[in-house]
């Protein structure tokens, strides 16, 4: 019964997961399928062959077996254990080779992926430097030759161990008694085994030779001087040798006596000793240490174009780029195209205060962090744009009950859009585009109409999604107060059977799914909803993005999923932990994924996946044409990757509008350049110019993310020269064990570009001290303009939030721009715009609008905001005897307004200090208009507070 109850869990597993495929598609359906027959054929398959090699030699082992053992005490014992098997023999033999079989077979079923790049192998058009064979041959034919080498050797051990026991056992060995110790059919089978293993051996050998193409010994990953000039050959030589140790062995069944291959094996041994380790070893403290650079230096250029062509970086080549501390009136005009779209909303920061204008209701949440994007804005300009969608958590707590959470409460709902470089006036909050619920926009067409229209707001299929929902048939929540939908879309598995429903019933070990009569013939049940899951499950082939993002396409709700072929059997290439390289503080928000801690050579973004967050519908798209991991795959599962062109041409081109360049790829990269970007073996073997990746000023000990930004990198040609501004996806360098700034990354995220995709590297002379982001924070916050209002004292009713800190190239220099936040310390806490901070050279700009801020540090002397430990003039201070009375009462307004702005901003009362500053700025515009009529600057100006 136990063994029934288990089949009977198995299969419902296996056809809950074929009904889930299904869902997706004939061609995903294939995908499970043909997983399904190739794990079924290795394990039947490996299982059998290890179960009929072993069992041969246990029969033959058996038959083998002398007629007549001398009498002994060790005999004697061991009859008991014969008298104790014989009557059971075929029962034990087959309880053991099934046992056998069956671990042998699951082993090799878990070698789907390794079987079907085999079989699908596509050249790369690419030879190896040291063998001269296709790369192909290292990521595809190497690891099946030694699985198939492994399997042969364990089959090979087996077989030896079983039948020495049998062997023993039946008296052809003994330990004790007079005479020889093995009978000469015994001697001729181990021989046999023996001779099998030193052959399996010597083709281990040969495979180490080729294994060589991921040496550690070296400076560097892949062959070096040691290996090729010492453990190749000796490899090849210890190939021989054991070559001809098999064929003494196997010499052996005709000859009486053990000298022989005794001898040859020991001759093995100490070949494998000398050759395989004294050699090398000497060769490596003699002649490659004392001249280390000189004997690697061809071997370390080897690694270097492998690891830049594996990862993707070949053309990556850094541009000098020496920053001005100053721009001049050129430079200016040439970069004012950037200015307007520096992004002043963190999408790491600002989730709580979507949460707080447009939740609506308790049960909804957004994304933490929130996506970036770039929607068209009224003038059909593409701008930065934040974008979530408002996601379900669950029914209210007093709502809670098995109906209400897989029956009633089963979507989200909308689409919420804000543009990244606009604040809205009174609320210092984000300007929305798209919001509310219903679906509603700020942007209109003539008719009325949203200009990005949304038919499909409800959103069943994503990241916070329920585990599982039972839709189709029953009303559900679609919008508070009382709308009400019923599920039409195709996603889902039908509950059209009582097969179905005991099988959901036993996979989510609850009954309600077997005994509610609100499921029907019309129900579906939804779950794997998660976008990156979803792709995740139904190409298993494929490394998926830690970070899915909404986009608003021909009139759904779209999810985009990135998608990477990857490897690590990229000869010569350096090996790097996934996910290392890719944790930085957004992976360890919950919206964004962790990878898993894979070690990888080879990289690429070969596919675009799209999910439909009303029907959960996954579709594939070919990115990388030329990548041949993606070719193999496409031909193991046939169907399931559409065309590049299909991606272009799906809903109108929206979708392909929406493309940007993937944030996983992009950290693997950067990771990778900080130190390839030295490609002179010299420097690289010193090591010197070697970067890192800054740590997040605003939160220490984690690696800074990527920001997506459109700048306007600097002419290739000439850095003093700007190119057209472009959305990109950014990051900086600092030098190692330091903080300075080294170098900046961009990668063109442009779709429309012709150079999408582009990796453009600046790299700071090592001469040029320039700020890195962590000492560029410190600086922001100990400036003494901004200290006094940023610093808040103990028990202040308002917090101050560091956003992130954007690094752009600025007229032949850096810019570094913060905006920071304010919000209440304790209640609702959700962060509004309060300041930015800006830097350019030595200069600091601090005030409440970046246009504030930036016009002080390209004109220093500008006002800017007051600290709070500065005390304006009072009333009643005495003024110069020469001002006139309309310029005395200006002067007046202004410090009645600085007062009013300096009290709000203590109390925390953003309304009264937006006020203020209205007061404040029409009190200043008075007079400086005074100041232009008089043709002089008025004594006792105020300067203007920072909110």
């Amino acid at each position: 019964m136990a063994v029934l109850a288990a089949l009977f869990f198995v299969f419902t597993g296996v056809w809950t997961d074929l009904l889930w495929y299904r869902s997706l598609g004939e061609n995903f359906s294939k995908v499970f399928t043909t997983q399904m027959w190739t794990r079924a054929l290795l394990f039947f398959s490996g299982g059998l062959l290890m179960a009929l090699a072993v069992g041969a030699n246990i029969v033959i082992a058996y038959r083998l077996r002398p007629a007549y053992r001398p009498v002994s005490v060790e005999q004697q014992g061991l009859e008991r254990y014969r008298t104790a098997v014989d009557p059971h023999r075929k029962a034990v033999l087959f309880t053991l080779l099934g046992a056998i079989g069956l671990f042998s077979g699951l082993s090799a079923a878990g070698q789907v992926g390794t079987w079907l790049a085999f079989m699908n192998r596509t050249p790369f058009g690419e030879k190896d430097a040291q063998f001269g064979m296709d790369i192909s041959f290292f990521v595809f034919v190497y690891p099946f030759l030694r699985l198939i080498l492994g399997f042969a050797f364990v089959m090979v051990v087996l077989s030896l161990l079983t039948a020495v026991a049998v062997h023993y056992l039946y008296g052809a060995l003994r330990l004790q008694g007079p005479g020889d110790k093995a009978s000469l059919s015994a001697r001729a089978h181990l021989s046999v085994l023996v001779g099998l293993f030193v052959l399996l051996k010597a083709v281990a050998y040969w495979f180490d030779r080729w294994g060589l193409a991921y040496s550690e010994r070296g400076r560097v990953t892949g062959p070096g001087y040691t290996d090729v000039s010492a453990v190749l050959p000796a490899k090849t030589i210890l190939a021989a040798i054991a070559l001809i140790c098999a064929v003494l062995f196997f010499v052996n069944i005709w000859r009486r006596g053990m000298m022989l291959p005794g001898v040859g094996f020991g001759l093995l041994v100490l070949s494998a000793i000398l050759l395989g380790g004294v050699y090398p070893l000497l060769i490596q403290q003699f002649q490659v240490k004392p001249n280390e650079l000189a004997k690697e230096r061809p071997y370390i250029q080897r690694n270097i174009d492998a690891t830049r062509t594996a990862f993707g970086v070949e053309n990556v080549a850094g541009q000098d780029y020496a920053p001005n501390k100053q721009p001049g009136s050129k430079e200016l005009q040439e970069y004012s195209k950037t200015l307007p779209n520096v992004r002043l909303l963190d999408p790491e920061l600002l989730s709580p205060t979507f949460r707080q204008q447009q939740q609506l209701q308790g049960f909804y949440d957004f994304a933490n962090p929130l996506d970036i994007d770039r929607y068209p804005d009224a003038k059909g300009e593409p701008q930065d744009t934040l974008v979530a969608v408002r996601e379900l958590t669950g029914p209210p707590e007093n709502a809670s009950g098995w109906v209400n959470e897989h029956l009633t409460y089963t979507h989200g709902y909308g689409f919420v859009s804000a543009k990244g470089n606009q604040v809205d006036p009174e609320s210092k909050g984000p300007v929305y585009q798209t919001y509310g619920m219903p679906q509603d926009c700020s942007d209109k067409l003539e008719d009325g109409s949203c200009r990005l229209k949304i038919d499909k707001p409800q959103v069943y299929f994503g990241e916070r999604s329920p585990q599982y929902s039972i839709v189709g048939n029953q009303k559900e929540l679609d919008y508070p107060p009382n709308q009400q939908t019923t599920y039409t879309g195709i996603g889902g598995v039908k509950m059209d059977s009582f097969v179905n429903r005991v099988a959901y019933a036993l996979k989510f070990q609850d009954r309600n799914i077997l005994l509610s009569s609100e499921i029907t013939d019309k129900s579906r049940i939804l779950y794997d909803r998660s976008p990156r899951e979803r792709v995740q499950k139904a190409a298993p082939w494929l490394t998926v993005d830690g970070n899915a993002y909404p986009v608003a396409a021909g009139g759904r709700i779209m999810w985009v999923v990135d998608a990477y072929t990857t490897s690590a059997g990229y000869p010569y290439a350096e090996r790097v932990n996934l996910q290392d390289l890719t944790r930085d503080s957004n992976t360890e928000r919950p919206s964004v994924g962790a990878q898993r801690r894979d070690d990888i050579n080879y990289i690429r973004n070969s596919v675009k996946a799209t999910v439909d967050a009303y029907d959960g519908t996954v579709t594939l798209y070919t990115w990388d044409e030329e990548d041949p991991v993606l070719k193999t795959w496409k031909k193991a599962f046939p169907g399931t990757v559409k065309s590049k062109a299909e991606l272009k041409s799906a809903m109108d081109g929206q979708i392909y509008s929406h493309i940007r360049y993937p944030e996983d790829i992009f950290k693997v990269q950067r990771g990778v350049l900080s130190k390839y970007h030295v490609t002179d073996p010299s420097g690289f073997y010193s090591g010197q110019d070697y970067w890192q990746v800054p740590t997040d000023p605003t939160e220490k000990g984690v690696t800074e993310p990527p920001y997506f930004l459109t700048i306007q990198m600097p002419g290739k040609e000439n850095a003093a020269e700007a190119e057209s501004p472009d959305f990109a996806l950014t990051s900086t360098y600092v030098a190692r064990n330091g903080n300075n700034l080294t170098g900046y990354l961009s990668a063109n995220s442009d779709p429309d570009s012709a150079s999408f995709g582009e990796l453009r590297l600046l790299q700071v002379p090592r001469e040029v001290p320039i700020l890195g982001p962590t000492q560029m924070q410190n600086d922001f916050k100990g400036n003494e303009k901004a200290a006094p209002i940023l610093n808040r004292p103990q028990g202040s009713t308002t917090e101050v939030v560091y956003g992130n800190l954007l690094t752009l190239p600025f007229a032949g220099g850096f810019m570094y721009v913060q905006p920071v936040y304010q919000q209440a310390a304790t209640g609702a806490q959700y962060p509004v715009l309060g300041w930015v901070l800006v830097s350019f050279g030595d200069q600091i700009g601090f005030a409440t609008t970046f246009e504030e801020a930036l016009e002080q540090i390209l004109k220093p002397g500008t006002d800017v905001p007051e600290t709070a430990g500065d005390t304006p003039s009072q009333e009643g201070d005495e003024q110069p005897a020469n001002t006139s009375p309309n310029v005395q009462q200006a002067i007046d307004d202004v410090k009645k307004a600085l007062g009013e702005a300096q009290e709000a901003l203590k109390s925390g009362d953003l309304q009264k200090y937006a006020d203020a500053q209205d007061k404040l700025e029409a009190a200043i515009n008075k007079l400086v208009e005074l100041r232009d009529q008089a043709g002089q600057t008025p004594a006792s100006t105020p300067s203007t507070p920072g909110n």
